[in-house]
């Protein structure tokens, strides 16, 4: 399997090495294999900006680099000084090699970047939110990219700030508006069964305390609730929308080379147990075939068997992105024609490439497809991202089946 970034293999060992925590005035790096960027802004005092971050600015919880991608997005659209982006630092090797990077392009812009091991063994929690808890208290903003996020809800119930902004965690966005909107309880689209386990119970206070406070005040109201989003949605009366059309992203790279062919990309519908791995193979199979996919930018969630799998049964070369697929694209080479499955990137690639003639085409998802675990609101929601998805051609699989 191939990266068009070049990311080295997360360290096995006990204790291997991570990013620091951010300090005053550390320098940014240049990204390696990422060209400078173009019309970045000069980097003000270093000293400063932390300092006034560490006053009382704007606190950024990430734990997935589309979040951190689109706290970038929301900062350069806001113009938003002293900014302290937090990154909650998860397990996996290949979300954690996409934060790396990530946080240099923060840098990059200028910002103080917190790298947290927050689930670094069993008192990491612990010593995450008792270092965190000054920041929380001072800051006078904070924005979070998962609300769903137990981690997030718990520091929720910390702050005092009165400016709350959710930016997009993918399509996930979609049902959290939605279960706002209805005053249901947060939970995720994927989840199977009631959520009333002995650990949603022990969190049940702490989750109820952070809906209510990304919950809108009446009009008047000290507190606000904003959401940055690229994602079509119906907010509830008094959460401010401001739309994410990538401006970051297109003003520092690309327009990317286009390739001849046509690219694929993954989902890690398996993975979260939403679709039968089989049948998946079985369309991934039937679309390469049938529009000439040569290459599979695979999910940072897919698993390394399924992926040997799918590039020994169909031929096409699997990539590892190192970066979120919209900068990977942004920067090319990409193909003409990008396939997908209901997945964000049907929402956010359009923006990202406007202009560039890439064309994006998502393909239904059969309910056949599905687990026999899967949430029954499942077929619902995939079906909501495609129908919903702007500029995309729609492909139902039954013609796909018929043409391949």
């Amino acid at each position: 399997m191939s990266s068009p970034e070049g990311t080295r293999a997360e360290p096995s060992v006990p204790g291997a090495q991570v990013p620091p925590q951010e300090t005053a005035g550390t320098p940014a790096r240049r990204l390696l294999g990422v060209p400078r960027q173009r019309g970045r802004r000069a980097p003000s005092n270093g000293p400063a900006r932390a300092g006034a971050a560490e006053a009382g600015g704007t606190l950024a919880f990430v734990e997935s680099p589309v979040q951190l991608l689109n706290v970038l997005e929301w900062a350069h659209t806001a113009q938003a000084e002293a900014l302290t982006l937090v990154v909650l630092s998860p397990h996996d090797p290949m979300t954690r090699g996409q934060l790396r990077r990530m946080a240099e392009l923060a840098r990059d812009e200028d910002h103080t970047v917190r790298w947290e091991e927050a689930r670094g063994g069993p008192s990491a929690p612990v010593r995450t939110i008792g270092g965190l808890a000054p920041l929380l208290r001072r800051a006078r903003r904070v924005v979070i990219g998962d609300p769903f996020s137990r981690y997030v809800q718990l520091l929720l119930t910390l702050t005092r700030a009165r400016d709350l902004v959710v930016v997009d965690d993918g399509t996930a966005t979609m049902e959290f508006i939605g279960q706002l909107a209805r005053g249901e309880r947060l939970v995720r689209w994927h989840r199977h069964g009631s959520g009333r386990g002995a650990r949603d119970l022990v969190f049940a206070p702490f989750s109820a305390t952070a809906r209510r406070r990304l919950t809108p005040e009446p009009e008047g109201g000290r507190r606000t609730v904003g959401l940055f989003s690229s994602m079509p949605v119906d907010p509830p009366p008094g959460v401010h929308v401001t739309t994410n059309e990538f401006a970051w992203t297109r003003s520092r790279f690309g327009p990317p080379r286009l390739t001849r062919g046509t690219d694929l990309v993954g989902t890690s519908l398996v993975e979260t147990g939403v679709v039968d791995a089989d049948r998946y193979l079985e369309a991934v199979r039937a679309l390469s075939r049938t529009h000439g996919a040569t290459r599979y930018f695979a999910h940072r969630r897919e698993s390394a068997d399924k992926l040997h799998r799918l590039a020994t049964e169909t031929g096409l070369e699997v990539v590892r992105p190192d970066l979120p697929l919209e900068l990977i694209a942004r920067r090319g080479p990409i193909g003409r024609l990008i396939l997908s499955f209901p997945s964000t990137v049907v929402h956010t690639l359009p923006l990202a490439l406007l202009g560039t003639g890439v064309k994006v085409a998502v393909c239904d998802v059969d309910p056949a497809w599905l687990t026999s675990t899967a949430s029954p609101r499942a077929q619902g929601f995939l079906d909501g991202v495609t129908g919903t998805a702007r500029d995309v051609q729609r492909l139902p699989f039954t013609q796909q089946v018929a043409a391949g």
